[in-house]
């Protein structure tokens, strides 16, 4: 009897759980947030554990369709339900924080209401796991500081916690009060104040949420500081760290406001000296900037000795910032003027700036040590200044002689030495991978990193070479990586197949989209059908200036890609031989012999493309090579043959001007516009024309560029014409990239370097960026170790194009000290004896233009030149200006470029 009765309880509370855990999901598929928490408050612990399974299946099931109406209906009460019924912390955090419930969550208030009832301890772990989540996944502040709360454990100091805290207090939504106000209020100011200065990355956020004015963190902070809530000594210690720390110079301004706003007294200054000299040592301008102020203030107080000061000065004076080097200059002489008995020290730190690559810096401390040289009691502190004048430029350097006892120069003469890098060497390609295994790990690695044009090519080879091999052996070494890949489901999200997706989006934006395809090919996700019609048809025309360069490699891949499905070929004819995209001529007969006793059939894109590289420079080689493909007796034979033998024909070029850009249109090249040519590579022969700019261009990867040059391997300034509007973006609209990723190969490239790769290194060298500024510095180099460099035709054009304002004086004087600086001194001064005069001649005539504007930069790296290489003679309307009253930096250095070309060197 005690048996049958506790088997019908038994059933009876099974079947009270089953209707709950109905009731329960039902609610949270409706969406019924207020009923979901209704029906939980009513359950035990166990009731709530045995609703979980199912609530997970819910949750599996809405994810196959994440963004549908009933998925976000759903949402908030699933999580709210979820997280109620799970008894361990971690799997609690972790249900709260997935990454699918992101952006349909629970209030707040309602999962504290759920979770509110539990252990403290239990609380506190979950608050803790939540705050160690990465700050993107975007968990809930309030729901944090709510646990924290129940929990009254101590405030986490995480990232996501900090980063939550300052959206609460600092947000645009919060009426009540000011910044300063809420803050007072917070229970845990101090440790969260404290943790601001450790966790990276809040200063920027602090500085766009609330500004600078007087409602900002920073003034509010200085307040709540002032008015004892904060510990002021640890504050001025925490921000000094932060700034000595460096970082960003965004966060970092924030931080310099808040220490300016804290307002330190003379004393707070005082007793942190060697904060301030490593913060004008090695700080970003600005912090630095005001690191030089406070240690000015207090020299001039007589509140810091003259040794420290002149260890100040010897860190300041090694910085390449102008204006810190005038400043501190300027310093010094306000100390000496007040306290001469600090000459013995001061003036050697003065004349460190003898070396300055900075020939006004120079100048001015040559100024400051003449003035007050009678001050210094030591005879040894003499000899140390007239041994220093020695790094000074010529012109001072011999006025020193006068005024320090310094040694006279020698007699100019002409022994400079051109340093230019060696020219770069080809490198050859590797073998395809010997195994199939081999094959997908270069591809997978391919996919994951992007890749050169090298191993693209070799990845390209093996892929076919093995599926003509063994097909089934090749897909089975690739199944993990086809898994990774975003086409292996069979439908996408918006329900198109990948087929579709291949057939409608068909631009291969770099390497991985060409190879996505082709394994997709592989794997059977592409009707054959598709294949067939692109291949016939062609692609579509993207009415850009790129079209040309992107349907070739596009179609060489479908063609690939249609030949793996219907006929796979043993090996690609067109695999480079080297890495610049060049292929050797003898290489290619042996292959077109290997189809020929195989009995394959030639892919004509392929073939094509392999006619575009093969190396003709190289006549008696190409002569040989022609001969053997002659005697194979077949079509492609016959066709390489007169490929090897024909001269190459290079197409007019005409300058087109449109606002401050100087573009090129190129016409129609004959040799390219052969009917044996496939379609799309006849398009590399059409005429350029800078016009034809579209509208919208889907080609702004730059890693697809590097496989453009690769197509015409000899002959770069057909690709260089049609990128020649990207990289001028760098100078004329401050653009980043562009010259980084086009430059470096029109440098290594095998061809001439006309006038559209000349106008694309004047473009770089006036770029915005430092890094693209830096890459067309490279390329200069190359181009004039390899002597292809036309100095007379780039100095031309930049004289053009600083005139017209697409490059800006400073930069191109940034670009072209960082060539000298490397040893190229008589290659700089080659380009610019042809820029100066252009501009210069502006300046005679009264004209004012963008060009007269860091005029005198230029003329200082000019001018350092013709010092170093003895350069000679009369630079046109240079002594127009060099004769014109004042002492400006224009003038003056105008004034030491004259006298170094008037220097007679002796043999």
């Amino acid at each position: 009897m005690t048996a049958t009765v506790t088997t019908a309880t038994a059933a009876t509370a099974a079947t009270a759980t089953a209707d709950t855990t109905g009731l329960l999901v039902g609610a949270v598929r409706a969406g019924r947030t207020a009923e979901v928490v209704a029906l939980l408050d009513g359950m035990t612990d166990a009731q709530r554990r045995a609703c979980f399974p199912e609530l997970k299946a819910v949750r599996q099931e809405l994810r196959t369709a994440r963004w549908s109406a009933e998925s976000r209906r759903a949402h908030p009460a699933l999580h709210a339900a979820g997280a109620a019924c799970q008894t361990g912390a971690a799997a609690v955090a972790n249900w709260l924080a997935a990454v699918d419930m992101r952006w349909s969550q629970a209030s707040p208030a309602v999962l504290l209401h759920v979770l509110g009832d539990r252990d403290r301890g239990w609380l506190a772990d979950v608050a803790h796991r939540l705050a160690q989540r990465p700050a993107t996944s975007n968990v809930s502040y309030e729901l944090m500081a709510g646990l924290v709360r129940l929990s009254g454990c101590p405030v986490p100091t995480t990232d996501a916690y900090v980063r939550g805290w300052l959206l609460h207090i600092g947000g645009s939504w919060q009426r009540a009060g000011t910044v300063c106000d809420r803050l007072r209020q917070d229970p845990h100011l101090a440790e969260l104040v404290g943790a601001l200065f450790r966790t990276e990355g809040v200063g920027a956020q602090l500085g766009w949420l609330s500004g600078d004015g007087p409602e900002s963190w920073t003034s509010a902070l200085a307040r709540l500081t002032a008015e004892g809530a904060l510990d002021r000594r640890a504050m001025i210690d925490a921000c000094v760290a932060r700034l000595l720390r460096g970082g960003a110079p965004a966060e970092l301004r924030v931080f310099l406001r808040l220490l300016r706003d804290l307002a330190l007294s003379q004393e707070e200054e005082r007793g942190r000296t060697a904060d301030w000299t490593a913060l004008a040592s090695d700080a970003m301008p600005t912090v630095a900037s005001h690191a030089q102020s406070v240690l000015g203030a207090l020299a001039l107080a007589g509140e810091l000795p003259p040794r420290q000061l002149a260890e100040a000065t010897d860190a300041v004076l090694f910085r390449t910032e102008k204006k810190l080097v005038r400043a501190q200059l300027v310093l010094l002489g306000k100390v000496l003027a007040k306290d001469p008995a600090g000459a013995d020290e001061l003036l050697p730190a003065a004349a460190r700036a003898f070396g300055h690559e900075d020939s006004d810096a120079q100048e001015r401390a040559l100024k400051l040590v003449e003035r007050h040289v009678g001050k210094v009691t030591s005879a040894g502190v003499r000899e140390e200044l007239a041994g220093a004048a020695e790094q000074l430029i010529p012109a001072l350097r011999t006025r020193a002689v006068r005024t320090l006892g310094a040694t006279p120069p020698d007699a100019p003469t002409v022994c400079h030495e051109e340093v230019l890098p060696p020219p770069p060497q080809s490198v050859r390609l590797a073998p395809a991978a010997a195994s199939v295994v081999e094959a997908a790990e270069e591809i997978s690695a391919l996919l994951a990193s992007g890749s050169d044009v090298s191993a693209f090519e070799r990845a390209l080879d093996g892929l076919v070479r093995h599926a003509h091999r063994d097909r089934d052996a090749l897909l089975e070494a690739l199944e993990p990586v086809v898994a990774r890949r975003w086409w292996a489901e069979a439908e996408l999200r918006h329900g198109h197949p990948s087929d579709d997706f291949f057939a409608r989006r068909h631009e291969l934006f770099d390497g991985a989209r060409a190879f996505d395809l082709l394994l997709a090919t592989l794997c059977g996700k592409v009707r054959t059908d598709t294949l067939h019609r692109v291949v016939q048809e062609g692609l579509t025309n993207s009415g850009c200036a790129h079209n040309s360069l992107a349907r070739a490699f596009e179609a060489r891949v479908w063609e690939v890609a249609h030949r793996l499905r219907t006929d796979p070929q043993p090996f690609l004819l067109a695999t480079p031989t080297w890495g610049t995209g060049l292929l050797d001529p003898d290489a290619l007969v042996d292959r077109l012999d290997a189809y020929r006793r195989a009995g394959a059939r030639v892919a004509a894109v392929d073939f094509g493309q392999a006619l575009l590289r093969v190396w003709r420079d190289d006549r008696s080689a190409a002569l040989a090579a022609a001969e053997r493909a002659a005697a194979l007796g077949t079509e492609e034979g016959e066709r390489l043959a007169r490929r090897l033998t024909t001269e190459r024909t290079d197409p007019s070029a005409t300058r087109w001007t449109a606002d401050a850009r100087i573009l090129l249109a190129m016409g129609e090249v004959p040799d390219l516009q052969a009917e044996e040519f496939p379609a799309a590579l006849r398009l590399l022969g059409r005429p350029v024309s800078p016009g034809s700019s579209h509208w919208y261009c889907s080609h702004w990867s730059g890693g697809m560029r590097s496989h453009w040059f690769a197509l015409l391997p000899e002959r770069p300034e057909l690709v260089a014409a049609r990128l020649l509007r990207d990289v001028s973006e760098v100078a004329v609209n401050d653009q980043r990239g562009a010259a980084a990723t086009v430059l470096p190969r029109l440098a290594d490239s095998d061809g001439e370097a006309g006038e559209a790769v000349h106008l694309c290194v004047a473009y770089g060298l006036g770029a915005r960026h430092a890094e693209d500024r830096l890459a067309a510095v490279d390329a200069l180099l190359i181009l004039a170790a390899r002597g292809r460099l036309c100095a007379d035709r780039l100095g031309a054009d930049l004289g053009q194009l600083v005139r017209r304002g697409a490059v800006k004086p400073a930069r191109l004087a940034d670009a072209v000290r960082t060539a000298a600086a490397t040893g190229a001194n008589a290659t700089v001064w080659a380009v610019l004896r042809h820029v100066l005069p252009v501009l210069l001649a502006d300046l005679a005539t009264g004209a004012t233009t963008p060009s007269t504007r860091g005029l005198g930069e230029l003329l200082s790296v000019a001018a350092e030149c013709a010092e170093r290489t003895g350069a000679a003679g009369v630079l046109p309307h240079l002594s127009s200006v060099a004769d014109r009253r004042g002492t400006s930096r224009l003038v003056t250095q105008a004034r030491r470029l004259r006298d170094a070309l008037a220097a007679a060197p002796a043999a």
